[in-house]
């Protein structure tokens, strides 16, 4: 296991206060509603940010193969995730991490909001919020997820091939496709090149309230007006404790049968409390 972190960070109680007061792109209000997470508007990653390579099995051997950069397109900063250069296999959980401003209390609803682009596929990438201490997040990497967004068209072990449409957690490691209600069918494929944006509204009650579950609406592609895409997704855990990290993974899928390197871009993460549907400004 390889670790590689930009700053080791612990986070708990008023430490964690203090280091969102001093970063100055994360914990800002925008707004009445809008918390900004990141906006990646500056030439390097910010030091709230820890990238972790869990399972780092490239052969030969490649040290810190992950890409996670701020890029600039149409003069618009955004984060770069891919699991390694291209040509390069093996670097399996590929992380990266950051606190969330304020966390979201069990029994809290709040909106996380996101914008995502395809740089190309073949690909795999899942993103979401964290309930667990960030040194705990190398050892349970898919299990660090709750609420979890996934952009791939791997295929899976039991031959099931996806093809790229955004895909919502229907139970643990189980997936379904995000729907358009407009033709009661499975959304198209993401377009590789195009900005999403993607509103999530987390329900962090617990199970026995109807909790433990999250709703997704879409605006881009083929969705050209906002539009309710998933109803009653569920947490991959469900551990109903309070929701504190901003968590993303690649993975370029084993050596013998890799996935794929293709990047997915990361922009504008914001949150508020309740169901909040506007675009942060």
């Amino acid at each position: 296991m390889i670790m590689r972190t930009l700053q080791t960070l612990c986070f708990s109680g008023a430490a964690l206060l203090s280091l969102i007061a001093c970063e100055a792109n994360t914990g800002a209000a925008t707004g009445a509603d809008w918390t900004i997470v990141d906006d990646f508007e500056r030439t390097q990653l910010g030091p709230a940010w820890t990238i972790i390579d869990a399972q780092n099995e490239t052969d030969p051997f490649v040290k810190n193969p992950q890409i996670s950069e701020i890029r600039s397109e149409s003069g618009n900063r955004f984060l770069m995730r891919k699991p390694a250069a291209d040509g390069i296999v093996g670097n399996r959980k590929a992380l990266i991490y950051t606190p969330l401003p304020e966390a979201i209390a069990v029994g809290d609803t709040y909106t996380l909001y996101c914008r995502v682009s395809v740089e190309y596929f073949p690909n795999n990438h899942s993103y979401g919020l964290t309930n667990i201490a960030a040194e705990n997040i190398a050892a349970e990497n898919y299990n660090a997820f709750e609420p979890m967004i996934r952009i791939t068209d791997k295929t899976e072990t039991n031959g099931d091939k996806n093809d790229g449409t955004l895909m919502v957690l229907s139970g643990y490691k189980t997936y379904a496709k995000i729907q358009n209600s407009n033709i009661n069918a499975p959304a198209e494929p993401m377009v590789p090149g195009t900005w999403y944006e993607v509103w999530t509204v987390i329900n962090n009650a617990p199970k026995s309230a109807g909790g433990q579950s999250y709703d997704l609406y879409v605006r881009g592609g083929a969705f050209t007006d906002q539009s309710k895409v998933y109803t009653g997704a569920t947490f991959r855990m469900n551990r109903e404790a309070p929701l504190t990290g901003f968590v993303a993974i690649t993975n370029t899928g084993p050596k013998k049968s890799p996935y794929g390197n293709g990047g997915v871009g990361y922009d504008d993460i914001y949150m508020a409390k309740g169901t909040q549907l506007s675009t942060p400004e």
